[in-house]
């Protein structure tokens, strides 16, 4: 029985310190961060700085450009009334990744590693595969933002197309920043922070929101007047800040700090300090979004593309046409976003915009990488050089990007988006059902194993997540207006259903739901994991 088995086991952890590693395809874990001692003080700012740096890593997959996309359409379609569920959206996320980064504490290993050792063959391919292809979606929508934002900077000489190629260079040249040390890897992935922060900030302050109407939308849990537009964004930004792949990442870099698993009060005290910094990083990464939807409430809700195409035209804009003469609501994504900002306050919003997208482009599909990486490595056993895995990755996602860039327009370009947005929000169940099930199991996390409060608010956060994301899907697909399209989703669903049911059984036999615990074929391979995880650590 799946129970007994797990509460038999031994505790799945490593060796107690960190063992010397000699890797030399390895990515980010070439050097572990000390943490100082500090004696008997409740809190230590020298601390939190060395355990900062993870969580802010982590940040950066709530401000890839889905996220703004995202936050630009809520704000045009929504106003202000919808900044609630943003903030709603993060606090969840912050309790997800609280359980990422415990995992990684506690165990010394990351979800994919976990997974690898508890999950039977064939689903642990299947979660694999799945988790991939979060991964692949994730990194196509970075490379169209990163196209477009080098098309806005150079007023259209550098085509999509170009731009698409451009990110292929650009992007293995950052990767190999880590050879410089991990401090000042995170350090740079900081700056990027700063650079989306600042630029941003400067629409935000040129704009100049109505607070009292911001604060309202944000504490308030109430969307006056909204219809079925706004329902939609409204879901499309639980689904845009949830990111499946970040749970993987996040649960890898706390790895990096230097931890004495047998020691509790060494783990107790790293999992306080990593939530303290996680917090801190998703406050961040929070007040950039709110920037995003501020701007767009403010400015453009409620406009009309007749409204736009005047302002356009009155300030010599070459993209009127963008903007048909209809008195239609109008609606923006990143690249029309930029557009409309500088009709209405002049190029030096527009090119600030720009690089605050390529800020966002380029320093989430290097964590994508990262992402990639991890994830390859803990399922399959599989080592690969950082080249090859950003060649593979890098190549999936730019075929189809390419293929749209060239023989499409930008239209065309950004409106993948909304399908990479639905791709993601179908591979969410395969990051939360693992995740509560390995961080409810006394026999993995030992005194740090859920409590019941955690278990059950964990189980009904994760319900709601995954149905508001397939609420999103069920949306996308009935707009399709195809029967060829419906048949394939209906039998599509009908095997994703299934192996959905597979994990969540095991996760409510973890949770204690005793009555389902029979005939359970997941893996379990107790008495070798120390000895198998000091092999695969050197």
């Amino acid at each position: 029985a799946l129970t007994s088995r797990y509460n038999n086991a031994s505790s799945i952890s490593p060796p107690a310190s960190p063992v010397a590693q000699d890797e030399p395809f390895s990515t980010y874990f070439e050097e572990r961060v000390p943490i100082p001692d500090s004696e008997n003080q409740l809190f230590s700012f020298r601390k939190l700085w060395a355990f900062t740096g993870p969580g802010f890593l982590m940040s950066i997959a709530y401000l890839d450009p889905g996220n703004i996309e995202s936050d630009l359409q809520s704000g045009a379609a929504a106003g202000f009334k919808l900044l609630w569920v943003l903030l709603v959206s993060t606090i969840i996320g912050l309790l997800l990744q609280r359980l990422a980064a415990r995992l990684g504490v506690v165990t010394g290993m990351h979800l994919a590693e976990v997974c690898n050792r508890q999950y039977s063959t064939v689903p642990r391919i299947i979660l694999w595969l799945m988790v991939e292809l979060a991964i692949i979606g994730s990194d196509m929508q970075e490379v169209i933002g990163c196209a477009i934002a080098l098309n806005l900077l150079s007023v259209g000489r550098i085509p999509l197309w170009g731009g698409v190629l451009i990110t292929i260079t650009d992007t293995f040249v950052f990767l190999f920043l880590d050879k410089y040390g991990l401090r000042k890897l995170e350090a740079f992935f900081g700056f990027l922070i700063t650079i989306m922060a600042l630029s941003f900030g400067y629409e935000y302050v040129l704009v100049k929101p109505d607070q009292g109407e911001l604060l309202k939308g944000m504490f308030v849990p109430y969307c006056a007047g909204c219809g079925p537009v706004q329902l939609e964004q409204a879901v499309g930004i639980v689904g845009a800040v949830i990111m499946p792949h970040n749970i993987y990442l996040h649960s890898a870099l706390v790895k990096s700090r230097e931890v004495d698993r047998k020691n509790k009060k060494e783990v107790k005290e790293a999992n306080k300090y990593f939530f303290i910094e996680s917090a801190i990083a998703l406050f961040v990464s929070f007040l950039i979004n709110v920037f995003v939807v501020a701007v767009f409430a403010q400015a453009f809700y409620s406009k009309s593309n007749m409204d736009v195409n005047a302002m356009c035209n009155k300030t010599g804009s070459p993209h009127t046409d963008l903007f048909p003469l209809n008195n239609n609501t109008l609606e923006v994504d990143i690249y029309k976003g930029g557009i409309v900002l500088g009709c209405f306050f002049g190029p030096a919003a527009l090119y600030i915009w720009a690089i605050g997208i390529l800020a966002a482009g380029q320093s989430s599909t290097m964590t994508g990488t990262y992402s990639g990486q991890f994830v390859m490595e803990g399922f399959l056993n599989l080592r690969w050089s950082r080249f090859a895995r950003v060649l593979l990755t890098r190549s999936i996602a730019i075929t189809p990007t390419l293929l749209v860039a060239i023989f499409q327009d930008v239209h065309h370009l950004t409106g993948m988006n909304d399908f990479l947005n639905v791709l993601q929000s179908l591979q969410l169940p395969f990051a939360l059902i693992p995740i509560l099930t390995f961080t409810s199991l006394k026999s993995i996390m030992n005194d740090f194993a859920n409590g019941l409060g955690w278990k059950i608010s964990g189980g009904i956060l994760i319900l709601g997540v995954c149905a508001i994301n397939i609420y999103f899907v069920i949306v996308y697909v009935t707009a399709l207006n195809s029967v060829v399209l419906y048949v394939l989703a209906a039998l599509l669903s009908v095997a994703y259903l299934a192996f959905v049911a597979y994990l969540a059984w095991h996760c409510l036999v973890a949770l204690g739901v005793s009555c389902l615990d029979c005939c359970s074929r997941v893996s379990n391979r107790p008495a070798v994991l120390i000895e198998e995880q000091s092999e695969y650590d050197s």
